[in-house]
């Protein structure tokens, strides 16, 4: 397929994990793709896999200046940028009477106002018929223990998603979510343990948990023209978690 040929991708967190199987799909279908995230090892260990249809920029959707150096090489080397996936995010368990201080200012840091920056900064690069992809979570509309901190951030994904749908209207410019379930992560396996993962993936009416690839695909459709009548939505790839 080439949905998204001629075009140019942002992927934050897009060194693994989602980030990274989205950035694979992007590619197939015909996009450039910059992935952006802290850790250069594993930007260049993505680069190798994804030839030379991306690049990579280091740095963190926390620090104005990284996003800053991100928008400014987009746009000198491709003139502006068509979809947004802004991926990025963090989680750490914490039951109620355990959260700290610093554990709600760095999951609110990376998560909202990571996310909310790696938008805002990219509007002036973007112009009718581009496409803001949300990482969201099932979590935002489930009870989930010790992960109410982390819950909180997705719920607020979602509200920025109708909130900025409403204030791109006449741009041209479509917002939606992504909600993922379980899948199987470099993160999610470092934050939930990857039986624990296992075991709620067995829970889901498919009876296993999702892989990258398989949210990169929805993802690219969000991306596309295909979901052209879609903003302010969400749409979840959770084997159908938080659906039953």
């Amino acid at each position: 397929m080439s949905r998204l040929q001629g075009k140019t991708a942002v992927v934050t967190g897009g060194g693994s994990g989602i980030g990274l199987g989205a950035a694979k799909r992007f590619i197939e279908e015909g996009a450039f793709v910059y992935i952006f995230g802290r850790r250069q090892e594993a930007l260049n260990a993505a680069l190798a896999q994804l030839g030379s249809s991306a690049r990579a920029v280091q740095g963190s959707v926390t620090e104005p200046a990284d996003l800053d150096r991100l928008y400014q090489t987009v746009r000198e080397e491709r003139g502006g940028v068509d979809i947004v996936f802004a991926n990025a995010g963090t989680g750490s368990l914490a039951p109620l009477g355990e959260i700290t201080a610093e554990q709600i200012d760095h999951t609110f840091g990376v998560n909202v106002k990571g996310v909310l920056f790696t938008v805002q900064k990219a509007l002036p690069l973007m112009k009718a018929g581009g496409s803001i992809i949300l990482t969201g979570s099932t979590t935002s509309v489930m009870g989930t223990p010790q992960f109410s901190v982390y819950s909180a951030t997705k719920a607020a994904i979602r509200n920025l998603a109708r909130s900025w749908a409403l204030d791109l209207r006449g741009t041209g410019i479509r917002v939606n979510v992504l909600s993922p379930g379980p899948t199987a992560t470099e993160l999610s396996f470092e934050v939930v343990g990857e039986d624990a993962m296992n075991a709620l993936g067995a829970t889901t009416p498919i009876g296993r948990i999702g892989v990258p690839s398989e949210t990169g695909a929805v993802a690219a459709f969000l991306a596309s023209a295909d979901s052209s009548f879609m903003t302010g939505g969400e749409i979840f790839v959770d084997g159908g978690l938080a659906q039953v």
